[in-house]
This record gives C-alpha cells, sequence and structure tokens, in this order.
C-alpha cells in the first residue's frame, strides 16, 4: 500500500513539473492562442489564365510579307583550270580552249517599302548585277528595275511591278534601347525566308569600315550571307533597320550582326525615289584626328577636334574663312574629334544649308559660318 501511494506521489509531482514547464515556456497551449504556431495560408485568388510561352508569331506575321529573296546573276570570265602562269594564259588565248564565259548567281534579301513596289536592300546585294529577280513571300517572282543606290550607306532601291503587294510597317529606330527584343528576317544561305531572334547588342554602331556614312544598329540575332538586305523587326512587327553585314573570323554568324537605322534608310529611300540621289553636305576639306604630339603642339592639354589638312581652294570652307592648319572643335554646336563625327555633322546638312564652326587658329578661338554645296557623288 505504502508503494502504490509513494508510485502515485511520483506520478502527480511529475505531471506539476510538466504543467509548470508548459506554464513557464509554452502558455499559449494552455489559453488555445495558435498565434505562435505556424499557420497554413489561404488558399490564393484565383488570377488571370496563363497564356503560355511568349511568342512572336504575331509579329512575324505582320512583317513577314513584305520580306523578300532577291537573285541576280552576271556573266563571269570562268580561268581555266590551268591558268595562272603566263605562258599558259597566252597559249589558251589563241586555241578553242582559252577561258569560257559562265553566269555567276548569288542571293540575298530586301524588304517592300511601298504599295507600288519600292524595295530596299543592300548595294552590295545587287552590284554588278545585270539581271534581278525578286521573290515574294507567296513564291511568285517578278524581274525587278534599279531605280538607285546610294553606295556611301550600301543601300539600293528596286521596283517591281506587282500589284497588291504587302508593304512593311515602318518604326522608329531612333526609339530602339539595348535589350530590345529584335528579330531578323532574310534568305540566308537560300534556304529560303528565315527568322531568328535577339536583342539590341548596341546603337550608333561607327568606325566599323563597312561604309562611309555608318550608324549601325548592333544585334545578337543570327545574321548569315544571304541575309543582306533583310529586315531587323521589333517585336510588334515593325520595321527598325535593314540588315548589311556580321563580325565574323568562318564566313558564319558570331551573334555580332549590324544593321541600318530605318530612319536613315527610309530618309536615303525617299531621296533615291525623288532625285534619284542622295544630296549631301560637304565643306570642301580633309582632316586628320589629333594625336597627342599635335595637340601639345597646339598648345592643347588634350587632343580634341580635327586639324584641317587641305582645303579647296574658294569652296565652301575657304569662302567661310577657314585655314589649313585651323583646328575644328564643334560643327554646329556638336563636338568633333574624329575625321567620321565631323565628316557626318556636315553631310547630313542640305546644299545651301548654313553650319557654325568652332575652330582654334594659333591659340584663338574662332566662330565662323558656312554654307554647304553639295558633297561630290
Amino acid at each position: 500500500m505504502v508503494k502504490l501511494s509513494r508510485f502515485l506521489l511520483q506520478a502527480a509531482l511529475a505531471g506539476v513539473a510538466v504543467a509548470v514547464i508548459i506554464a513557464l515556456f509554452f502558455p499559449a497551449l494552455l489559453n488555445g492562442d495558435r498565434s505562435g504556431t505556424t499557420a497554413v495560408a489561404p488558399p490564393a485568388e484565383p488570377g488571370p489564365a496563363l497564356q503560355g510561352a511568349i511568342s512572336y508569331a504575331p509579329g512575324v506575321a505582320r512583317a513577314a510579307p513584305a520580306v523578300v529573296n532577291i537573285m541576280t546573276s552576271r556573266t563571269v570570265e570562268a580561268p581555266h583550270p590551268l591558268t595562272g602562269q603566263a605562258e599558259v594564259d597566252r597559249f589558251f588565248a589563241e586555241t578553242p580552249y582559252g577561258p569560257a564565259d559562265r553566269e555567276q548567281a548569288s542571293l540575298g534579301s530586301g524588304v517592300i517599302m511601298t504599295a507600288s513596289g519600292h524595295i530596299l536592300t543592300n548595294h552590295h546585294v545587287i552590284e554588278q548585277a545585270e539581271a534581278i529577280a525578286v521573290v515574294l513571300a507567296n513564291g511568285k517572282a517578278h524581274p525587278a528595275a534599279i531605280i538607285g543606290i546610294d553606295a556611301e550607306t550600301d543601300l539600293a532601291v528596286l521596283r517591281i511591278d506587282a500589284p497588291g503587294v504587302t508593304a512593311a510597317s515602318v518604326g522608329r529606330s531612333r526609339d530602339l534601347l539595348v535589350g530590345d527584343v529584335v528579330l531578323a528576317i532574310g534568305n540566308p544561305f537560300g534556304v529560303g525566308q528565315t527568322v531568328t531572334q535577339g536583342i539590341v547588342s548596341a546603337t550608333g554602331r561607327t568606325e566599323l569600315g563597312i561604309n562611309l556614312f555608318e550608324d549601325f544598329i548592333q544585334t545578337d540575332a543570327a545574321i548569315n550571307p544571304g541575309n543582306s538586305g533583310g529586315a531587323l523587326i521589333n517585336a510588334l512587327g515593325e520595321l527598325v533597320g535593314i540588315n548589311t553585314a556580321i563580325f565574323t573570323r568562318s564566313g558564319g554568324s558570331h551573334g555580332i550582326g549590324f544593321a541600318i537605322p530605318v530612319d536613315l534608310a527610309r530618309d536615303v529611300m525617299n531621296e533615291i525615289i525623288e532625285k534619284g540621289y542622295v544630296a549631301r553636305g560637304w565643306l570642301g576639306i580633309e582632316v586628320q584626328p589629333m594625336d597627342r604630339a599635335l595637340a601639345e603642339s597646339f598648345g592643347m592639354e588634350q587632343p580634341r577636334g580635327v586639324l584641317i589638312a587641305g582645303i579647296l581652294s574658294r569652296g565652301p570652307a575657304a569662302r567661310a574663312g577657314l585655314r589649313p592648319g585651323d583646328v575644328i572643335l564643334r560643327l554646329d554646336g556638336q563636338r568633333v574629334d574624329n575625321a567620321r563625327a565631323a565628316l557626318n555633322v556636315i553631310a547630313r546638312k542640305r546644299p545651301g544649308d548654313r553650319i557654325d564652326i568652332e575652330a582654334l587658329r594659333d591659340g584663338e578661338l574662332l566662330e565662323l559660318e558656312a554654307t554647304v554645296d553639295q558633297r561630290p557623288v
């Protein structure tokens, strides 16, 4: 009996101890408060239905009908397999086995810009072509005529007689930002219309040695041989550039492609359609960049501006009072630190326009005004 009483007493004491511990450290368990426990989150409110993977198909469908394949051909002289040595060349030139003519074909792309059939493409796509055919997205082929070219921007305007063609929806390249999604549409390697996707890697690329006048959009959308002259579009299907060139060591795409901004391309096209050529400003000067040694000789702390190395007698710059040895610092308020920058500012002027010139002569600042002439073609 004593043992039973001792057991019950020990059990009671243990229960009291547990109760004390719970009261001290876990009071919420005694009063039913669950605020300190982990609660199950309520079901989320139903949101909009998922749309699936992002697709650029609507933009492509809008732009693709305006992108065409361009096929050119010309006759070239095919050398004899044994040519390359003067004696062999002379021998075969006097026999029926001499060099024979053959037809050389090439492929490129273009963009329909007007409902009347004007097409923008690269000049190098149709250069030296004797015959040009344009294949529409529906597979129909039409002969094309050259309306005009502008080799200095590598652009050409063609025209086909094909009523009912779909012209491109033209956007604004000046609104492009680095990181914007763009798509290239063209005919790479002649496989047929192809779309590749990327982003705008950079804008305003210059000094690439591709064209005389450069202001390229750089993109990592795959551009390959045959894409030249094709469309660079935004995600909405609006034309923002004309694909022109790639940086490559192997002949294939390395993710560095260049397109002519559509703002520039459209201006060139309109002038070619209206005048047959592009009128650009010209001052009649030859300039060279300032290096550190030249800058020190002119008393400048650091190189800036461009040095006038030569000037055309009685040309626009000479009439304005400029001389060889002057350093041009600004044109129309824009700082110019290399020959290409100066050329671009001057070329954007129309013949007869005035241009403000800030120059340095013998340490003195000059402010002159010149009337630009038309740049010789």
